[in-house]
Order: structure tokens, then C-alpha cells, then sequence
């Protein structure tokens, strides 16, 4: 089956599970991107996805310096953004858990081959870019068979 991230040929509520290793950073859309993964989810649902995130404000100019170091940069959506993003699309239980921070050293010597002056940079990418496990839940459907709740609710 051939499809895209921004449209998933799949029938709502028809997965477990999905799952991304660094790929939704690369989408121009990305809240079309989650609303698509929160649609094909079944109630209860997991989101569990690996991305690169940042973490506070990097200006523009760094962020395309940072492009020549790792292509995920550019398009990395911010902390809060990713969380208000999920939220939006409907998810629960938005767990985002860092794996690995990058420093200015892990990129210093290809930035200066790359002409770029690393210790200009540096303040304002030291600890912002980090990568991510990125978790949510789809909440479960309420009831909506006629008496249900109430049946439950009188038991209780």
C-alpha cells in the first residue's frame, strides 16, 4: 500500500498503534500529519513516535545554519507546539520524553567546514535541539449504546 503522512489510505479507527522514527519533522503540515494519525487510530490507541524537537526559541538564521548540520532541524516543531499540536488533533495522555540532546559539539566540526562561526552560535543552540520519544493515547469512545452508562452507573 503507497501512501503519504499527510493522507494515510487507511480507514478511520483501523490501527493499534503508529509509529515514526523522524519523519513528522519533515512534513510541511504536521497538524494534518497528527489529525491523519488520530483518525486511523482505534479508541484507545497508541501514538508512539521518535522526532527531533526543540526546546525554547532558535532564531530563523540558526535554524537554516543548523539545516547544513542535520536536514531534521529546519522543520522541527518546537516543544509546546508539538504538545498543543496533539492536543488539538484529540490525543490524550501527551507524554514527550528527550533521548538525547545535542550540543554544539556534536555538530563543530562539520559547522566549520562549513564556514559557519560555531562559538557565535553556540549560545543559541546549546541544549535547544534534542531528540524525542513522543507518546499520546486516542481516549477511548464513549458509550453510546442506549442504557449503557446508566446500566454501569446503577451497578456502581
Amino acid at each position: 500500500m503507497k501512501g503519504e503522512i499527510e493522507n494515510i489510505p487507511l480507514p478511520d479507527n483501523s490501527v493499534d498503534v503508529v509509529i515514526s522514527n523522524c519523519v513528522i519533522n519533515l512534513s510541511a503540515d504536521k497538524s494534518r500529519v497528527l489529525r491523519e494519525a488520530f483518525r486511523v487510530l482505534r479508541p484507545g490507541g497508541r501514538f508512539a513516535v521518535s522526532d527531533v524537537v526543540v526546546r525554547g526559541e532558535v532564531p530563523a538564521s540558526v535554524r537554516q545554519s543548523m539545516l547544513l548540520w542535520v536536514g531534521c532541524i529546519a522543520g522541527a516543531l518546537e516543544e509546546s507546539d508539538y504538545r498543543a499540536k496533539l492536543a488539538a488533533a484529540g490525543f490524550a495522555d501527551v507524554d514527550l520524553e528527550p533521548t538525547r540532546t545535542y550540543d554544539i559539539e556534536d555538530a563543530r566540526v562539520f559547522l566549520a567546514e562549513a564556514g559557519i562561526a560555531v562559538d557565535e552560535i553556540a549560545p543559541q543552540v546549546e541544549g535547544r535541539f534534542l531528540s524525542a520519544f513522543i507518546r499520546a493515547t486516542k481516549p477511548n469512545a464513549p458509550c453510546c449504546a442506549p442504557g449503557c452508562c446508566d446500566a454501569a452507573q446503577a451497578r456502581a
